[in-house]
């Protein structure tokens, strides 16, 4: 080992498998504890002060520490700790944000089903539009169309609608039933002299040919972020989500926004797909749902699929599907009071109001060396490392992403590598003076990663 371990991080290594970490690689370094968190900030067990740059996972946009959230919590756990939705039963907080939800969600949502995660609520999305689609006498739509780059979770199912070549390397997948079209990166994917609009109709045509290939009727659903968020903050043209809704609509496929990163203000608006002109037959929502506080997801369906799902449930004598934590009591609390304060402290007006500062100082670094690309939508964005400022990535790709995150991490600010996109999804209660304490270390951390680069020959 490199360095001598602290009994923690002994410990952790011989009682914990971490998500995403290369887990030899972490027998040299050890686990970073966390260990407190207050506002934007989080503590680690050195105590010493970062900026959570990162919301945590994309989810804790109310920051850390927040005593109403808190006390939610705490008068959930006291009434009812416990208790599910199973055979009929119910309960006022899962009844409560329902209805919240319903309000929030744009298109005409009929009908919500919790579950405790995005891939839970992502893995629902598709037995739900089989169950849709058996019960409407169209047994032979079973493939999903989702999208190169896009995340859609870890499950089965949602790891094979992700298209990110480590979610399925040595899982066995992805599914037979998923398929992939083109990423909307117009800076990485666009041909020589095309416009955005030209862009989002070339990947139209392209989503048609691959129906046409597989055959309208085999396909179930198309499901997308309207910002891909785990895929690199990719921020498609204006255009897009208008010209592929023609074509989904077309052969009558259904559209699901996943808006589990997207939701509940991140984008300037509610949802993303409001932002971006995507108008879904249901919406998948969890992370900021909770503000990260307690863990609960959700699928809004409208009022058509709620209709002839509930038809069907009459007809087989029940709904086969369900989770032991679905709709939990302390969840759902905490979720009503979450909605609650985004509203008391005006996030919606609040991200509008910042994303424009946001978007300056993530732009202020274009001019770097190994800055191909600055791009945001609201409050995430991130910066593209390349070594010649062309699409062209360094290679192998992941290096100098992480270097850059190590940078900055030294310097008190977490952010997430990205292959060699550094994404930035701050809290949502940040100001305008935090944006500045955010963003100061940047160009610092940017000419050690260039520097580094030089010496390790990812530059010539």
């Amino acid at each position: 080992m490199n360095k001598l371990l602290t009994n923690y991080q002994a410990r952790d290594l011989q009682s914990l498998i971490h998500p995403y970490t290369n887990a030899i690689t972490l027998k040299d370094t050890g686990a970073h504890f966390i260990e407190k968190g207050e506002g934007i900030y989080v503590y680690d067990d050195k105590n010493k002060k970062y900026i959570e740059g990162m919301s945590g996972l994309w989810c804790c946009g109310l920051g850390f520490s927040n005593s109403e959230l808190i006390e939610a919590a705490k008068r959930q756990i006291e009434k009812l700790p416990y208790y599910h939705l199973f055979g009929g039963r119910s309960h006022e907080p899962a009844l409560e944000l329902a209805e919240k939800i319903k309000e929030l969600t744009p298109g005409k949502m009929g009908r919500v089903f919790y579950q405790s995660s995005g891939s839970e609520a992502n893995e629902t999305q598709i037995k739900l539009a089989w169950y849709y689609n058996n019960a409407k006498g169209q047994r032979d739509r079973k493939k999903v169309i989702s999208r190169k780059k896009g995340y859609h979770g870890v499950s089965i199912v949602s790891a094979s609608l992700t298209g990110l070549p480590y979610n399925h390397l040595d899982f066995d997948l992805p599914l037979h039933f998923v398929r992939h079209t083109d990423t909307p990166h117009f800076w990485r994917e666009k041909l020589d002299g095309e416009t955005e609009e030209d862009f989002s109709k070339r990947l139209a045509r392209s989503l048609e040919k691959l129906i046409l290939l597989e055959g309208p009727e085999t396909i179930a659903a198309f499901i997308a972020e309207p910002v891909m968020g785990a895929g690199g903050v990719i921020v498609p043209p204006k255009y897009y989500f208008e010209e592929i809704s023609k074509v989904l609509e077309k052969y009558n496929i259904l559209k699901i926004s996943d808006e589990v990163i997207c939701g509940f203000g991140r984008t300037g608006e509610w949802f993303g797909s409001k932002t971006l002109n995507f108008e879904p037959d249901s919406i998948s929502i969890a992370k900021q749902l909770t503000a990260g506080y307690a863990p609960l997801s959700a699928v809004a369906i409208n009022e058509d699929m709620a209709e002839v799902i509930e038809r069907n449930t009459e007809k087989i004598g029940t709904f086969g599907h369900g989770f032991t934590y679905g709709g939990h009591p302390v969840g759902c609390a905490v979720a009503v009071k979450a909605l609650e304060l985004y509203e008391k402290l005006n996030i919606v007006e609040k991200v509008k109001k910042l994303s424009p500062i946001f978007k300056k100082k993530l732009k202020s670094f274009s001019d770097h060396e190994i800055v191909g690309e600055a791009r945001s939508l609201g409050l995430m964005g991130a910066l593209e490392l390349t070594p010649n400022k062309t699409p062209h990535p360094f290679s192998p790709i992941g290096k100098v992403g992480a270097k850059m995150a190590s940078e900055l991490l030294d310097r008190g600010v977490m952010v997430r590598a990205i292959g060699d996109s550094v994404a930035f999804c701050p809290p949502m209660i940040i100001t305008e003076e935090q944006l500045n304490e955010l963003f100061n270390p940047v160009r610092d951390a940017l000419n050690a990663t260039r520097d580094w680069a030089f010496s390790e020959g990812f530059i010539n």
